[in-house]
């Protein structure tokens, strides 16, 4: 008995995605729930998984098709009646799956076709795995259902630094061709619905917000003591490590609170204004920044901040975040300085108004009591709608964040 394999439900006002990797192939067999089918949506990677274990006897999508919920996008029949079909549509020949028993591959491509006897790589980390010549097949996949990601393949070849590279790598690689030759090559990649969603929104931001951002400085010192004095007693009773995003959101905590304006947004000709705190946290996923939301943050403590925070990110590692973790939002902090950035001018994320943006840590000359002494400094930005905020709201809610980083005890008494 065959059974179709459908779009499932999305998420609120979602009614389309984009087919972004074929996880199975004609002929194969899929356990109850195993997914065949991973779709990319606005937000997040969805997998479409079989509500039947069988043998999938058709594949109706490829990769970078547009489909609807609800659309069916394969057939999976009984383990034994599948075996007996043999029919492939035309739809299926050409399916990015068939590269997986290339007639005569190449060296290096061959150790990615033996990798693939255990799992389906993704395009991205096809071209990585030919990219820096590794064996994926030797690589511990981190991403869902033990899968390898593009970070994975790069870690891989980078713990390989300083060892000789194989005489023959260079060879079977395309990509090497033009290093040896001077030849300039040029490709094009198709953006992914996620990247083409990205780009509207904040094309957006810019068209219809009055952007601005204030600046500020901030000492890390007393933070940098607390963390220091309290982290094995923190990891040991609440299992996760103190980081700074728990000191920065309970710090805007405090902002919004005595601001509140920072924390609402426009509606037509309405303010809307909250007597709450969600923060988006952005976040770097493999397919492009996502941005899941610490709701409540004003009622929740370090800990549970911090524990929320290391779900998304581990969550959008491995493709799991879903539409529900960043549905709503009232106020954004982006922190750049896991990357390395001193300064930015961060773009809010509509329909918020104000978006908080970290950088690195680096030791400056600062003079403190009439002296010049070495300090662990951070800038921070503040961008916001002008249309909402007036510049002296911003300067005084970035001063309060100031303030309360640089001493931490304003926000256990409400400062």
């Amino acid at each position: 008995m065959a059974t179709e394999v459908k779009v499932p439900v999305l998420g609120e006002s979602v009614t389309e995605a984009t087919v972004g990797e074929l996880l199975k192939k004609v002929g194969d067999t899929v356990k109850v729930d195993e997914p065949i089918v991973s779709l990319e949506t606005d937000k997040v990677a969805v997998e479409a998984p079989s509500p039947v274990a069988g043998t999938i006897t058709e594949l109706r999508v490829a990769v970078g098709d547009t489909v609807e919920v609800g659309a069916v996008i394969a057939v999976v029949g009984d383990a034994v009646a599948a075996g007996e079909n043999t029919d492939v549509t035309p739809r299926e020949a050409a399916a990015p799956a068939a590269p997986v028993t290339p007639p005569a591959p190449a060296p290096a491509q061959a150790k990615e076709v033996a990798g693939d006897a255990a799992q389906t790589l993704s395009p991205a980390v096809r071209r990585a795995v030919l990219e820096h010549g590794v064996d994926p097949s030797t690589i511990k996949g981190t991403g869902k259902d033990g899968r390898l990601t593009k970070e994975d393949v790069v870690a891989a070849a980078q713990a390989r630094t300083g060892e000789p590279a194989p005489a023959a790598a260079p060879a079977p690689t395309p990509a090497a061709a033009p290093a040896a030759t001077g030849e300039r090559r040029e490709e094009r990649v198709k953006m992914t619905r996620m990247r083409q969603t990205i780009a509207k929104r904040l094309k957006s931001a810019q068209d219809t917000a009055a952007l601005l951002t204030t600046f500020n400085d901030v000492d890390m010192t007393a933070v940098i003591e607390a963390r220091e004095k309290y982290k094995d007693l923190f990891a040991k009773k609440h299992e996760i490590k103190l980081g700074f995003m728990g000191f920065f959101a309970k710090a805007a905590c405090l902002a919004l609170k005595d601001v509140p304006a920072v924390n609402a947004y426009i509606e037509g000709d309405e303010i809307v204004y909250h007597d709450y705190v969600d923060i988006s946290v952005a976040v770097s996923a493999p397919n492009g920044l996502v941005v899941p939301v610490v709701r409540d943050a004003q009622a929740k403590g370090f800990a549970r901040i911090e524990k929320d925070i290391a779900d998304f990110g581990k969550r959008a590692r491995d493709g799991s975040l879903t539409m529900e973790d960043m549905k709503g939002g009232t106020f954004t902090i982006s922190n750049g300085g896991v990357f390395g950035s001193l300064m930015s001018t961060p773009i809010i994320n509509p329909p918020q108004s104000a978006v908080l943006g970290l950088h690195r840590i680096e030791d400056r000359p600062v003079v403190r009591g009439g002296e010049i002494v070495i300090r662990p400094m951070m800038y921070i930005a503040l961008s916001y709608d002008h249309r909402l905020i007036d510049g002296r709201e911003a300067v005084t809610a970035l001063k309060i964040i100031k303030e309360a980083i640089e001493d931490p005890t304003r926000m256990l008494i409400d400062l």
